[in-house]
């Protein structure tokens, strides 16, 4: 009875009244003329060069900068205060939620377009060409890239080596982005007319880069691996602004060369999360900010600030994706789910590696994460705590309220692959 309530909810009709994002806005994107295809969510399982004065190491030769080195820059040597720091810790203001309407038939104005393709395994030839079928599903690259253009591309390297998994379980085939799917990407912005490529992380130590197989891609593609940790090549951090209406944080304090690229990729692993439910490309950009700036105790390996402390995670982090998307708005989002795992973003806990064989792409990235979290047999305009939004905010309905993408499936154009043809129900996050 509850799967049929949940499936029930998906099919909805209701909105609230959108608005331009900011990325759209600043885009100015076109009409997207795509037809409609509504999809409901069923249950089950089928069988640098920076600038003229500036340098960057150069791809033959890929490096990353220590993380946390003793010669970064000053901020970085600062003594981390073990107590929350109050402009990087602040409190949740009260919010309050527009009321639902019923939603309007949707006009080609508002819809977005999210592309699905299907791929069982790593294979170079297979994913290249999934990849390239996957974008053209969204009519290509043309309005993420232009000929010269500068590209970062956010990987998912969570953890690094905090995390023993066991010998059956392969990183990057189970909660890591796997290279093949960034080496695919990497050639057809190329193509599309890229002229440098960056993969950007703000990586938790130092061996993840090579460990995990984005040395040895950074040097096949002529790429430079940036540790968001450290501002090398720079002297120090910016300080990126959120715009009006920030939840947590008015500014982040960022690497440069996510104010200086032209386009910005987040390419996000298929997972369940213990406090956010699912973690997609959205979920991906808490990964931007230098760890040493945003932990509540200078033991904290993690991003402890941008969580907070007990019951305030559950509205905290959700709100902190918002603002981190605000800050750094992704142009285009890709979603690795050919090989992951249910029931949590690590190895530990509920964890369990799946197989669900697909691919998720578009430039609406609230749009890309809610077609992922449905094809993952979840509702995502659902409130909690309902599955698999079990401890937190539904952070893509607090998007759409925003005006930052729709959630709604009325108004999502599906290309390629339906939602029903890849559909694997995970299990949520149950414990960590």
């Amino acid at each position: 009875m509850e799967e049929q309530r949940d499936s029930e909810r998906c099919e909805e009709r209701h909105s609230l009244p959108r608005r331009v994002s900011r990325r759209r806005f600043l885009r100015g994107l076109g009409t997207i003329t795509a037809g409609v295809v509504i999809e409901a969510c069923r249950y089950g399982r089928p069988q640098i060069s920076v600038g003229p004065t500036r340098t960057v190491a150069t791809a033959a030769s890929p490096t990353v900068a220590p993380t946390l080195a003793p010669t970064a820059s000053r901020a970085i040597q600062q003594t981390i205060d073990p107590t929350v720091v109050p402009s990087l810790a602040p409190s949740i203001a009260p919010t309050t939620k527009p009321a639902l309407q019923p939603s309007a038939t949707p006009t080609p104005s508002s819809v977005s377009q999210v592309s699905i393709a299907r791929a069982r395994s790593y294979d170079r030839t297979t994913v290249y060409q999934q990849v390239r079928a996957l974008l053209d599903g969204i009519g290509g690259l043309g309005d993420v890239v232009s000929s010269g253009d500068r590209v970062a591309l956010k990987v998912n390297l969570t953890g690094g080596a905090h995390f023993d998994a066991a010998p059956s379980v392969v990183p990057t085939e189970s909660y890591l982005t796997h290279p093949e799917v960034v080496r695919a990407l990497m050639e057809l912005l190329r193509d599309a007319g890229a002229r440098e490529l960056f993969i950007v992380e703000a990586v938790f130590d130092r061996e993840s880069y090579p460990v995990y197989g984005y040395s040895d891609l950074a040097r096949d593609l002529d790429a430079t691996l940036i540790d968001l940790n450290d501002p090398y090549p720079y002297g120090d951090f910016a300080t990126v602004p959120v715009g009006d209406g920030h939840f947590i944080y008015g500014d982040f304090l960022l690497h440069r060369i996510l104010e200086e690229v032209d386009a910005f990729v987040s390419v996000a692993k298929m997972k369940c999360h213990y406090s956010c439910g699912v973690t997609h490309s959205m979920k991906n950009l808490i990964g931007l900010v230098p760890v040493v700036h945003y932990r509540l105790s200078s033991d904290h390996w993690w991003r402890s600030a941008l969580h907070g402390e007990g019951q305030e995670t559950k509205e905290r982090l959700p709100r902190v994706i918002l603002d981190l998307n605000r800050a750094r708005p992704i142009d285009l989002a890709v979603i690795d789910g050919i090989k992951t795992a249910e029931g949590g973003e690590v190895p530990r806990g509920s964890f369990n590696p799946v197989e669900p064989g697909v691919l998720f792409a578009g430039t609406d990235p609230v749009a890309v994460d809610s077609v992922a979290t449905c094809a993952m047999g979840f509702d995502p305009t659902v409130e909690p705590p309902a599955a698999p939004f079990l401890r937190g905010d539904n952070y893509l309905n607090l998007a759409y309220e925003l005006g930052l993408g729709t959630n709604r499936l009325d108004e999502i154009g599906v290309v390629g692959a339906a939602i029903d043809e890849v559909r694997y129900q995970f299990q949520p996050s149950t414990n960590q």
